[in-house]
């Protein structure tokens, strides 16, 4: 009997240049789904180290201790009772006999069947060894599979040619693949595994850097050896991790050179697809002319960024606040003695981009942001929503609304906004009105990425009041999931306004974000008003600010407050589960359906520290009989009680309880101090437990049954003005 030989597996495609933005996602998921196509088939062990591979010009895998030929299964089939296989003779019957036909077997295999407890009567099974699969059925099965489900962004049909290269099948072949493909390597050890794809066979040559290799084609030994192999004869760094690790050291390296406190800016997106674009990194230092510096950074940074695949160089020195320098980092795929033909010509090539940048940024400053105005009503927003001049307006109403809102309450100035509310909704007003006309301007028609910050730009540029010129940049923010919000009041309100605006419009036209589709970004929008209203503790009313947001589209929308109160509500929870509440603790306080968001985070730690209390599991549980007694009831139970209709001890204790407790918890909460409002319940629970052992609630006396719902009304309004603690219970 031969025994499988056992030995590390090396498969690798070689193509044409792959997308770099989806470089790592395709070296992942070639390997993760050929590996796990191996394990499936038991040719791979389930804890089988697999490393993945890839560069702009191949796709690969290595994966540890792959069988040559997978171990035989043991399969037992279930074939029919035992009275309907064998006659009264104990022979098989017709029945049975077709069904042994069915696997291949014929009349001797009655012999081999054994008869066991099926249920309530006896069945025939036959014992079987499945063969385990050869390594190269199993490897074409997990390569074909692993090439369908590469996560593809556009698919290119070439056709294959005799004679066209070597390892070709020949004849005229129609391939649909990310990009041609011109070479297989599948290395079981030091043997070739014979399977083919893509019109190609597999074989152990592989090709190594266009200008650097050494040798062409590079002949793998073994599949241990490739990535050595590459590297010392072709001159590529083939794995994508210890490229990107080789380019982050480099840029280090570069930026120290270039001088002190300098340092490349940190953009993982930026990294992973320079990363994608060499197989032999060399970061390199360019320069351009400091007059360009005069121009805002963002527009630099962003062209560089955008167009050349740069690094640019910041002023990290304590003061400089990562000022922008007049210097670059370039990361090349080649290394001549003399890189000053390649620095030369990339600071050739980026003086156009930043002259542009520049053009757009003094010829946009020739007219004012207000002189913008009339033209947006020329810029359609939305079809069934009118134009962003008639949105502006809706922005601006909205605006006052939440002034109106917070006038109502003491608001916590910051440091550099002491206006009173009348000045305040004075600059909402301006900078509503003038937020969305950068759009009008060549920066951002060119970047359109800029939209606020070059209006924040111009505004300062036109000299308007302090304040203003921030709440035009910061009107967009939260932008994305972690980013800072808005600095000022003014821009808190005018960012509310607008991501409201949005939100109450496309709701009301019936314009909702389905599974993953969320062409509005309406999800991050939500999460944006979400942050500003608990992170800065407004004192704002959700179902008051969707109302008011409403009013403005007069008969353009149906109002959609209530559906979007529970698309709130869905992203509240979602948020606070990301940030390590439990699912109970968020369900306690949601239960409640609190307007104010600024109070979700204090109620949360309230529930909490509730939760730790040794009276809590028992509590939580009592509340939760409670409620559904009273659900159980018909019509709405009031919180009354006659002391004089007691009859049991057990009653006037709970009573006299909740006479001392109440007070004290309901002043904590009027002043916000939800923690000892609730940890002041914690006293109730001997009394509510004597009260559950002694008392019969559904007493025949209705007047007495009604005093004891009252009760309990008393108790359960008690314990659940922060959080419904009865979600706390197990």
């Amino acid at each position: 009997m031969s025994t499988s030989r056992t030995a590390n597996l090396l498969v690798e495609l070689f193509v044409e240049e792959l997308p770099p933005k989806a470089l790592k996602k395709l070296g992942e998921s070639f390997a993760t789904v050929l590996a796990d196509g191996l394990k499936a088939q038991g040719l791979a062990a389930a804890d089988a180290v697999v490393t993945p591979y890839a560069s702009p010009r191949r796709l690969a895998v290595h994966v540890t201790g792959v069988a040559d030929k997978a171990a035989d299964q043991p399969v037992q089939h279930k074939l029919m009772p035992v009275a309907v296989g064998l006659n009264a003779e104990g022979q098989a019957t017709p029945a049975l006999l077709k069904k042994l036909g069915s696997l291949g077997l014929g009349a001797e295999a009655v012999a081999q069947l054994k008869k066991q407890p099926d249920g309530k009567a006896e069945a025939l099974f036959l014992d079987t060894v499945k063969p385990g699969a050869e390594l190269a059925s199993g490897l074409q099965k997990a390569l074909e599979e692993a090439l369908a489900r590469l996560p593809i962004p556009k698919v290119m049909t070439y056709q294959l040619q005799e004679g066209e290269g070597e390892g070709f099948q020949p004849g005229w072949t129609s391939v649909n693949f990310v990009r041609p493909a011109h070479g297989l390597v599948a290395l079981h050890g030091e043997q070739v595994v014979p399977v083919s794809v893509l019109g190609l066979k597999a074989g152990r040559d592989t090709h190594g850097h266009r200008f650097e290799a050494k040798v062409s084609p590079v002949v793998l030994r073994d599949a241990d050896s490739y990535a050595a192999q590459l590297a010392e004869e072709g001159a590529v760094i083939a794995s994508f991790d210890a490229r990107r690790a080789e380019i982050v050291a480099q840029l280090a390296a570069a930026a120290g050179r270039a001088g002190h406190h300098l340092q490349p800016i940190d953009d993982e997106a930026l990294l992973d697809e320079v990363t994608a674009l060499v197989e032999r990194p060399n970061v390199l230092i360019g320069r351009f002319e400091e007059a360009f510096l005069a121009v805002p950074q963002e527009c630099l940074i962003l062209t560089m960024k955008a167009n050349q695949k740069y690094f640019p160089l910041l002023d990290a020195t304590p003061g400089k606040d990562g000022k922008l320098t007049h210097q670059f980092l370039v990361v090349s795929n080649i290394h001549p003695a003399d890189p000053s033909a390649i620095i030369g010509g990339n600071e050739r090539v980026v003086r156009p981009r930043l002259s542009d940048a520049k053009f757009f940024f003094e010829q946009d400053r020739k007219k004012t942001l207000a002189s913008r105005v009339p033209g947006l009503a020329k810029v359609v927003y939305h079809n069934k929503l009118g134009t962003q001049g008639e949105r502006s307006e809706r922005v601006r109403a909205i605006a006052h609304a939440i002034v109106k809102q917070l006038s109502l309450h003491t608001l916590p100035y910051t440091v550099d906004d002491k206006d009173h509310f009348e000045v305040l909704d004075s600059k909402a007003q301006e900078a509503a009105l003038l937020a969305k006309t950068d759009l009008l301007t060549d920066m951002v028609g060119e970047f359109p990425e800029l939209q606020g910050i070059m209006g924040g730009y111009y505004a300062r540029h036109e000299g308007l009041r302090d304040g203003v010129a921030i709440a035009i940049e910061d009107h967009y923010k939260p932008r994305f999931a972690g980013d800072s919000l808005p600095r000022n009041h003014t821009g808190t309100v005018v960012a509310l306004a607008d991501k409201l605006e949005t939100l109450v419009g496309l709701f009301g036209i019936g314009q909702l974000p389905t599974g993953d589709k969320d062409p509005f970004a309406l999800r991050r929008h939500a999460l944006g008003v979400i942050r500003i209203l608990t992170e800065k503790d407004l004192p704002l009313s959700l179902p008051e600010l969707l109302d008011a947001a409403a009013e403005p589209f007069g008969e353009l929308i149906q109002n959609p407050t209530d559906a979007l109160l529970g698309f709130f509500s869905d992203r509240l929870a979602v948020s606070l589960r990301e940030q390590g509440y439990s699912a109970q603790e968020v369900d306690a306080v949601l239960a409640l359906q609190p307007t104010r968001l600024g109070d979700v985070p204090r109620r949360l730690a309230a529930v909490r520290a509730f939760a730790a209390l040794p009276e809590a599991e028992a509590l939580a549980a009592a509340n939760k009989r409670v409620s559904n007694i009273l659900k159980k009831v018909e019509g709405e139970v009031e919180a009354q009680v006659d002391a004089a209709l007691f009859k049991e001890p057990a009653e006037g204790a709970l009573y006299e309880a909740l006479q001392a407790v109440v007070p004290n918890a309901q002043a904590a909460f009027e002043q916000g101090d939800y923690t000892a409002s609730l940890q002041a319940l914690a006293v109730l629970r001997a009394p509510v437990d004597a009260f559950f052992d002694g008392v019969m609630v559904n007493a025949d006396d209705a007047a007495l049954k009604a005093n004891r719902l009252g009760l309990l009304a008393t108790l359960h309004a008690a314990m659940n003005r922060v959080a419904d603690i009865s979600r706390l219970a197990a």
